[in-house]
């Protein structure tokens, strides 16, 4: 497969002046509540044009952040910003979009919208403090660990669910309708419910995120949406393996985008794309295009590289590469379903090793079967998902439980798949159904001992 020549990532261009966040009052005691002080620094130096915010080497606890133009937040070594809820009013509630459609949200600890030339740098820690908002599953815990969530207070659900107050329980079934007028006044009431992604940039250009850990957010740890020219490199994101919606990187529905040398350890998917949910995500064309992915590091996550569900608004011109896969769940994934529509195309992914995934290595399906899914007497053509034309090239997997699974829908085959020099070793090899024009290239399937050489469909 031959991509075209993407075009180059723009990164931002920032004033060379400094404002440190002690000048206007910061304090690391792990007490000081500075969110004044931190927002008081953007605010002058976006006055003065923008400059660097610096935070030196302390424990730093603050409530949301809100990044303007030209405005670079740099954490010193060993400084640590954690965010604290106990100011709820920092953090409003507000419409905004997640999962692909228009959703209520708790602002972001750091949030941004239609800015230009913005940066997170450094080689200091985030902690989003994301245990003060997540629900837990009792099966990702052992019957101590589980014990010990019970006895911490919150509300237990059918002894397999715990949730941290009334309010985040009642959220799950509250089903507010968005075009009320007072429907932020009403979301009050489950205000807990409504976790905020650790990042949430909207509508920006110009991004650089390097050297920083972001750890430990209240539901996706860096969302990045309708955004372009965006760097992420030489950093790491963390989520406990256990974290309800714990995804590290998502950007959905942004354009002309490198991600690089990133270290992932996280709680859902890893490296996501996106581009909307069915109907309403359509009705915005703006694709996940021109990205590239190379030389990450995965060691837990759903899926290592993973695009989908929500793509309806498409997902092309995509180049992975160098990547490994250690202990995911799956290794590469795209998932999509009836009612999605939209189309998935030109993808290049090489050079990627894996080792012990516990499902597939490799998964293409338009069966992933969640929520708001249509039946196939509700859909119309446009509710149709369409995979096509993508390249495996060059790709190790040593231990899954299932090798290669193509599953696409007799209305829509998968079609135009090339596996070149794929080699796996799984208890499971390869199952195809509902697709058409598999290429395989010098690749073959362990299983049970037994290697077979795969052959085109």
């Amino acid at each position: 497969m031959t991509l075209p020549r993407f075009p180059d990532v723009l990164l931002p261009n920032i004033p060379k002046q400094d404002f440190c966040i002690t000048a206007y009052g910061a304090v690391p005691d792990g007490k000081t509540y500075n969110t004044h002080a931190i927002n008081t620094a953007i605010a002058e130096a976006a006055n003065s044009g923008g400059g660097r915010i610096v935070i030196p080497a302390g424990l730093w606890r603050t409530g949301a952040i809100n990044i303007k133009s030209n405005i670079e937040l740099h954490l010193k070594k060993g400084a640590l910003l954690q965010f604290d809820y106990d100011h709820p009013e920092d953090y409003p509630l507000i419409l905004t979009n997640w999962e692909g459609m228009a959703r209520i949200r708790a602002t972001s600890p750091i949030n941004a919208k239609d800015a230009e030339s913005i940066a997170i740098t450094g080689d200091g820690i985030i902690d989003g403090y994301g245990e003060w908002w997540r629900p837990r599953k009792r099966m990702k815990f052992t019957e101590g660990e589980w014990r010990n969530i019970v006895d911490s207070g919150g509300i237990v659900k059918d002894d397999r669910l715990w949730y941290p107050s009334q309010a985040s329980l009642d959220g799950e079934t509250a089903n507010l309708d968005l075009s009320t007028p007072d429907v932020l006044k009403q979301a009050q009431a489950f205000y807990r419910h409504y976790r905020p992604c650790l990042v949430s940039f909207v509508n920006c250009k110009r991004i650089l995120l390097e050297g920083v850990t972001f750890q430990n957010s209240p539901v996706w740890n860096i969302h990045l949406l309708f955004c372009e020219h965006i760097t992420v490199r030489n950093m790491t994101i963390r989520n406990p393996w256990n974290s309800q919606n714990g995804d590290g990187l998502d950007l959905e529905s942004v354009k002309y985008a490198l991600v690089e040398n990133v270290q992932f350890d996280v709680g859902d998917d890893a490296i996501c794309l996106k581009a909307g949910k069915n109907a309403e995500g359509r009705s915005i064309r703006i694709p996940t295009e021109f990205v590239t992915i190379r030389d990450c590091v995965v060691y837990h996550g759903h899926g290592g590289f993973v695009v989908g569900s929500e793509m309806s608004r498409g997902v092309r011109n995509v180049h992975v590469s160098n990547c490994t896969f250690i202990g995911t769940d799956t290794g590469i994934r795209f998932k999509t379903a009836i009612g999605r529509g939209g189309v998935v195309e030109d993808i290049l992914m090489e050079n990627i090793n894996m080792i012990n995934i516990k499902t597939q290595a490799i998964i293409f399906t338009m069966g992933y079967s969640i929520h708001n899914v249509l039946t196939l007497e509700e859909a119309n053509e446009d509710d149709i998902p369409i995979l096509r034309n993508m390249t495996v090239k060059n790709v190790i997997c040593v231990g899954a439980d299932v090798g290669i699974q193509i599953d696409g829908l007799e209305q829509s085959n998968i079609h135009g798949l090339t596996f070149d020099n794929v080699h796996v070793t799984s208890k499971n090899g390869v199952r195809i159904t509902h697709a058409k024009d598999i290429t395989f290239i010098n690749s073959n399937s362990t299983q049970n001992d037994v290697t077979v050489n795969l052959e085109n469909i």
